[in-house]
């Protein structure tokens, strides 16, 4: 009996400490309401995946409750060297950016500064005299139109507003994004100045595309708050709810914890991405990309979820009133749109799954197959990091892996942890 307790509290010691940082206490799965013997299996999930070399290594949290019930790492942070994957590893978060971006919008919200029909022009001129994309003629020239209406700010926070990325499609609206290449700009008022002249996929409210949306929102926070988009961030959220490891670039002393990128080749082997492509950048960057420019590791990703799960608030320190989490994690997509044909990844707009401000959101899990409870709100990024806010169970989950998710095919981690999390929630 004494080697039992002795070997569950040396289990429980990594997790311990992992609270410390997270500034939440710790508490065994099954006092939660989770089954230890049901979790296994998705321990032996993940393990599997890194064993057959389809993942480097993961990182994983589970809370319910406001509290840590696990905290794993499986594999490796970079397979050259064999470096273990760690607790307070490194990940470029890349789109998983995105929901802080949102969260940064509603402080502002909060403060009276924008409403969800303004237009966008209004607080950005560089945006004021955008057309819109309207097919080809006969000779093969574009044909541009006027908006039916300016590009409001609730449309930009739904990806409704018509931008787009110009990586996903082939279009001569995607060709033009790829030429000019906005989100390669030495700050945010430059990629406002190539945006402005590059037309519009679509009438806004239209469609729904994935777009520079957010670094748009990015710009607008430098506007509306007359601060650098990373010292608002900084200011506002990370110091605030104690998320010292996130930012925009990565002090010197603190490289060596960043994981190595990977991506599938044609066979599926996972092979590294340059450092050019993957660059960990040790200084401030000139354009802060809201979209997809932060780092982050699972612990402080974990304060911030943790922090939208309480309505707002963690330890004390509110960060948002509860009507704005509300706000920003309500689906906000008309039904027209709801249709399937619009989406990327693991995620499209459908009856049951819409889209928030800056989160997707199951508002009717059970429509779409999810095991999740209503109004559940998540979001991933481009390197296979995801994560999931339910307040239905009040159940938080942060996943960090580094693999490219275009490449190779790599495995479906996010629906899969939610199977394996959920059945083995047998006291709901």
């Amino acid at each position: 009996m004494r080697r039992l307790i002795l070997l569950v509290s040396m289990a429980l010691l990594p997790c311990l400490s992992f609270g410390q940082s997270c500034g939440l206490p710790v508490a065994k799965p099954e006092s939660a309401g989770f089954a230890p013997e049901r979790l296994e299996r998705l321990h032996r999930n993940i393990q599997s995946l890194v064993d057959q070399k389809a993942l480097a290594g993961v990182v994983t949290v589970l809370a319910r409750h406001g509290k840590v019930l696990e905290c794993k790492t499986y594999g490796d942070q970079d397979l050259a060297s064999g470096k273990p994957m760690a607790l307070d590893t490194l990940f470029r978060i890349y789109s998983m950016s995105k929901p802080i971006t949102g969260v940064a919008m509603m402080l502002l919200f909060e403060e009276g500064k924008w409403k969800p029909g303004d237009p966008l022009e209004r607080y950005i001129p560089e945006l004021a005299h955008l057309k819109v994309f309207a097919g080809t003629d006969s000779s093969g020239n574009v044909i541009l139109e006027e908006p039916k209406h300016p590009p409001t700010i609730g449309e930009l926070l739904t990806h409704t507003a018509g931008f787009t990325y110009g990586v996903f499609g082939q279009t001569p609206v995607d060709k033009a994004y790829r030429d000019s290449n906005p989100l390669n700009s030495g700050s945010l008022t430059e990629f406002a100045q190539k945006l402005g002249k590059l037309p519009l996929l679509y009438q806004p409210g239209e469609r729904w595309v994935y777009s520079v949306s957010v670094d748009v929102q990015g710009l607008l926070v430098e506007r509306l708050s007359g601060q650098r988009f990373g010292d608002f961030l900084r200011r506002r959220v990370f110091e605030p709810l104690g998320m010292k490891d996130t930012g925009f670039f990565v002090p010197a002393a603190k490289t060596a914890r960043v994981a190595t990128v990977y991506t599938g080749d044609p066979s599926g082997k996972l092979t590294p991405l340059a450092p050019s492509v993957a660059p960990v950048p040790t200084q401030p960057p000139g354009m802060e990309s809201g979209g997809g420019g932060l780092f982050s590791t699972a612990a402080d990703y974990l304060r911030f979820a943790q922090m939208l799960a309480n309505g707002g608030e963690l330890n004390g320190v509110r960060i948002l009133a509860p009507s704005s989490v509300r706000l920003l994690s309500s689906n906000h997509l008309p039904e027209r749109l709801a249709t399937g044909a619009f989406g990327i990844g693991y995620y499209y707009m459908q009856p049951g799954l819409g889209y928030g401000y800056d989160v997707a959101v199951f508002d009717d899990p059970a429509k779409v197959g999810s095991p999740t409870g209503k109004g559940t709100f998540l979001w991933d990024g481009a390197a296979g990091t995801w994560f999931w806010i339910d307040p239905t169970n009040d159940v938080v989950f942060v996943g960090m892996i580094q693999r490219m998710l275009s490449g190779g095919g790599g495995p479906d981690m996010e629906n899969t942890s939610r199977a394996l999390v959920y059945q083995a929630l047998v006291h709901p």
